[in-house]
């Protein structure tokens, strides 16, 4: 035993509505994730980003996996709309993706309704404070 702290991938193995979100996270599933989260077919995510206010393709490679599993995919852009760049539109398009950048808080809200009408959804979910 080595007796130091093992830190692993947050990840939560299913599909889950976000119940609550702010303070730099998100509540979800009776638990609580600080930072950004994907949520996907093969569950919920810590995401990092390597710039929220300009995301590239690099940040959506797990997203794209798992695109043939996803009819519509929701990204929350923070507090504001931000339009996604041009490059991240095309190869969210070229893997077969619709993309609907918004505010976080509708962008959760949103998932939260097509997830219970059982939609192939997916969301990026950047953390506001």
């Amino acid at each position: 035993m080595t007796g130091g702290m093992i830190i692993r991938d947050a990840h939560f193995p299913g599909r889950a509505p976000i119940d609550a979100y702010g303070n730099g996270g998100f509540r979800f599933a009776g638990m609580s994730h600080r930072g950004s989260i994907l949520c996907l077919p093969s569950g919920i995510h810590g995401w990092e980003p390597a710039d929220p206010e300009n995301l590239g393709e690099e940040d959506f490679a797990r997203v794209i996996a798992e695109a043939a599993e996803v009819e519509v995919l929701l990204v929350g852009m923070g507090r504001d709309l931000r339009r996604l760049p041009a490059a991240l539109r095309q190869a969210l398009r070229d893997a077969g993706l619709s993309s609907d950048p918004m505010s976080t808080g509708s962008a959760v809200r949103t998932y939260n309704v097509l997830l219970a009408e059982d939609r192939a959804v997916a969301a990026a979910l950047v953390a506001v404070e």
